[in-house]
């Protein structure tokens, strides 16, 4: 079993907050990570978001507008002092430039750059490995010419078949799990975070479709599918001779392959049933599992608070929640016409047919990644 730092990439509005809240009861182990990439992604020289990227005057507000891919996965590193296995929770689109623009490599992360003095444990380093020189006369600074919209994502090479702005080195480095919703209850969740009265605290001020991250995330998935560190195992699976879309096997018996299986959580059947879900997920990752990750007591509450300040208003009911468990009843099956008509009466027509047609787009993306879901 890998003792690599596990990173769970998923995409907004996936109940990722409460699925993160049961590993960071787990503070014995585990070190968690809170989306940190959200800041380079958003704020830095490198960004790669739309949503600011023009506005230099909030973006220098965050304090984070200098904050590059690397300062992260060097920050990571630096904070784990104790030892302890890393577990990053964050978004598949912070890796790859939005709207299906080229890709090439973040200009940080192509400096020839020797790790940190931080001692070797594989249970708490990342490693920066011999990452390729944009030129000669780079030193690896980023500069802000490189990040205009015309030249986006960046002059800077890329990776042959690698869709992110990551090179394969690093990614390389992690344990990847995924974690999806449907995304015809992650897209009006996400809507209501960007209109009043939550706007106000997510700062939030519009939807945009590009940003709901289902496309990213399959292409993620894909590409480490692609270079075998993941599958063709998949966790939970006793066996399968299930073909995918692209003709590699869906699963193989749990735990025979030698690489890494293929560990993906659906929120629906997270909520069904938790225990069962999250101690699947946790023999897939190596996690010991203990039934007390799904009850959180007043000290993990405040450390949530803490945790999850840097984006509030998308948090809120997960901080308040003291456990996670099972649902009570199921939500009743609602046809795309009965959605439509309380989106409009909630929202109005114009942002109905808008969440209709994300919907609709998201749909394909989801369904091919729920193939290789945790079966319970």
């Amino acid at each position: 079993m890998t003792e690599k730092p596990i990173f769970v990439a998923t995409h907004p509005r996936a109940c990722s907050t409460a699925f993160e809240r049961v590993f960071m009861s787990r503070r014995d182990i585990l070190r968690c990570e809170h989306e940190p990439f959200s800041e380079p992604y958003y704020y830095g020289p490198e960004r790669l978001a739309e949503r600011w990227m023009h506005d230099d005057a909030y973006r220098k507000k965050t304090g984070l507008d200098k904050t590059t891919y690397l300062d992260i996965f060097d920050r990571i590193n630096k904070s784990n002092t104790e030892g302890k296995r890393i577990f990053i929770k964050d978004m598949a689109q912070y890796f790859l430039p939005p709207n299906d623009k080229p890709t090439s490599l973040a200009p940080s992360l192509l400096a020839e750059k020797k790790p940190p003095n931080h001692r070797k444990s594989s249970a708490a380093y990342i490693d920066t490995p011999n990452l390729p020189l944009v030129s000669q006369k780079s030193n690896g600074d980023v500069n802000e010419e490189d990040t205009e919209m015309e030249s986006r994502p960046y002059t800077t090479p890329k990776e042959k078949g690698n869709p992110t702005i990551v090179p394969n080195a690093l990614l390389s480095q992690f344990h990847f799990a995924f974690l999806i919703r449907h995304p015809k209850h992650s897209i009006p969740s996400y809507y209501r975070c960007c209109i009043p009265p939550l706007q106000e605290m997510t700062g939030f001020d519009y939807f945009r479709p590009d940003e709901a991250g289902y496309s990213e995330l399959r292409r993620l998935f894909d590409y480490l599918r692609s270079v075998d560190q993941i599958g063709p195992g998949v966790a939970g699976a006793e066996k399968s001779s299930k073909e995918g879309e692209d003709g590699r096997p869906v699963g193989t018996q749990t735990g025979k392959s030698k690489n890494v299986d293929i560990c993906l959580v659906d929120a629906d059947d997270l909520l069904d049933k938790p225990q069962e879900i999250i101690e699947a997920f946790c023999e897939s990752v190596g996690i010991d599992y203990s039934a007390k990750m799904l009850e959180w007591d007043e000290e993990s509450q405040e450390h949530a608070i803490k945790v999850f300040a840097s984006w509030k208003g998308f948090h809120e009911d997960a901080i308040h929640s003291n456990e996670l468990k099972p649902r009570a009843h199921k939500k009743k099956e609602k046809s795309e016409e009965e959605l439509h008509a309380e989106w409009t009466e909630k929202y109005g027509r114009e942002a109905a047919d808008v969440m209709q047609q994300t919907v609709r787009d998201c749909l394909p993306d989801y369904e091919y990644l729920k193939q290789f879901s945790i079966k319970i």
